[in-house]
């Protein structure tokens, strides 16, 4: 375990009972609420500085009203220092500017998250000329893009990122690898060439989860967690609980324990940045 305070890259927090989660249905162990006060029990014993929270695909028409509702978390818990939203960029730019400059003027608002990984089936959907353009906005307000993808989607995320200069991202999860099903290819390839773009780092995070939730061993998620920190390197990888989500497979941490295990070479200045730095420069913290 670090023997600093870790940032925290990647945090769902939500209320069911105030907004709508359609989704959650079919996830009864996430249906309920997970507050600040929820997560510190849970993430204990790892200290934790700073969270950045990250959008949790509420019912759509809503993203403005869950901004505001993580903001009012923020001055319950001074932890929480950035924001990722929602905003349905395929509808584009003119139709989603006022959401977004909405969301931009919150004190803590710094990135936009449309769940790419929901149109799997679609290639193509975020190469669209109405997301695009909605992604080259978000440069006016300040803010960055987190992709969220599967690992299928690896070249629609590249060619999004090279068509986007301006646009500072992130890649959340590593770009959910075929773990499960012990897939390295194209992944293993894709993930070397998307980081050449200089404007775009990673984020590693909900990792596990993408293996057997049940039955994932060490040495199934290692590899996957070594090859992005080999292309990305430290000062472009940070650390990300997704936490609640991460509970479907382990714990918070055992999570840590295993990137510990995967770092055990790294120096000082180079774990730094994993756990702090990264994540403090990108989301402005």
């Amino acid at each position: 375990m670090p023997d600093f305070p870790i940032v925290d890259a990647h945090v769902h927090l939500y209320d069911p009972d105030f907004l709508s989660y359609p989704w959650m249905k079919d996830a009864p162990l996430l249906n309920k609420l997970h507050d600040t006060a929820y997560y510190s029990e849970r993430s204990a014993p790892v200290q934790i500085d700073k969270i950045v929270f990250v959008e949790v695909d509420v019912a759509d028409g809503s993203q403005v009203e869950e901004a505001r509702w993580v903001e009012e978390q923020s001055r319950i818990d001074p932890r929480v220092q950035g924001l990722v939203v929602a905003a349905p960029l395929e509808r584009g730019a003119a139709s989603v500017e006022n959401d977004i400059a909405a969301m931009a003027r919150l004190p803590h608002v710094r990135a936009v998250r449309r769940l790419i990984q929901g149109h799997a089936g679609e290639p193509g959907w975020c190469l669209r000329p109405g997301f695009v353009e909605a992604v080259k906005l978000l440069p006016r307000y300040g803010l960055a893009f987190d992709i969220c993808i599967f690992h299928s989607q690896m070249r629609d995320a590249i060619e999004l990122v090279s068509r986007c200069p301006e646009v500072s991202f992130i890649l959340d999860h590593i770009g959910k690898p075929g773990i499960k099903a012990g897939i390295r290819e194209p992944w293993w390839r894709e993930i070397e060439e998307l980081a050449q773009l200089p404007n775009v780092v990673c984020k590693v995070s909900g990792v596990v989860t993408e293996a057997d939730h049940q039955a994932w061993t060490y040495d199934q998620v290692a590899p996957y967690v070594t090859r992005v920190l080999d292309v990305f390197g430290f000062a472009r990888c940070a650390f990300g609980s997704d936490w609640s989500v991460s509970e479907l497979a382990t714990t918070y941490a055992n999570w840590v324990a295993v990137v510990d295990r995967i770092t055990a070479g790294a120096s000082r200045a180079e774990l730094e940045d994993l756990y702090r730095n990264t994540a403090t420069r990108f989301y402005r913290l």
